[in-house]
């Protein structure tokens, strides 16, 4: 006779939700780091993607908290409310990252040089893609869509420090002062869908 605590699929559900919160919490964790270090990068090489690219950290902080209290409950109504602040959070993410790239680019805003940013970005980005990959897997075993939402966050996150240390290496290396803000708009319109997407629900 199979555990109580196990579904019809043999999953877990306590392990899985003590994954979950794992996963959470260090996601939650990297961040709160995270909006340090780019702070101190950002102010040091004057530059307006790594100081965006904090203000995305403090949007992810806000989805894992609401991840987190989501966990914590059931219900419909609950899970409904959670993936309606997470759609905002996408939505608010795709505004910054329009906002930030059209004025880049219409200043011309060359920033210095950061081997401190570029070093964060790179290992936050594969630090994020394991973390997503890690949160789909979870919340498809406990059908959670609130936790398959913000993976994809996360997600975005992942694409959008890689697309930002490219940026950061082709502006050091070649001059491509543009690259960064150039590759974010590709991220806008991945954002406002998932983000439409979770609002509908």
């Amino acid at each position: 006779m199979g555990s109580a605590e196990s579904n019809a699929e043999g999953v877990n559900r306590p392990r899985s939700l003590r994954t979950g919160y794992l996963l959470e919490a260090v996601t939650l964790g990297w961040n709160v780091i995270g909006v340090i270090v780019l702070a101190f990068a950002a102010l040091t090489a004057r530059s307006v993607a790594l100081a965006g690219f904090g203000l995305d950290s403090v949007i992810e902080i806000g989805a894992s908290t609401v991840v987190i209290w989501e966990l914590s409950g059931s219900g419909q109504h609950r899970q409904r409310r959670a993936l309606r602040i997470i759609g905002a959070a996408f939505i608010g993410l795709a505004l910054y990252l329009a906002v930030l790239g059209s004025v880049v680019l219409a200043v011309e805003y060359h920033p210095h040089h950061s081997e401190l940013g570029i070093a964060w970005t790179a290992i936050t980005a594969v630090v994020m893609f394991v973390l997503a990959a890690a949160k789909a897997q979870v919340g498809k075993a406990l059908q959670n869509r609130v936790l398959q939402t913000e993976g994809r966050v996360t997600l975005v996150d992942a694409w959008l420090a890689t697309a930002i240390v490219l940026g950061l290496l082709l502006n050091t290396f070649v001059g491509w002062w543009w690259a960064d803000p150039a590759a974010a708009f590709v991220l806008v319109v991945y954002a406002v869908k998932e983000g439409s997407a979770s609002l509908s629900h």
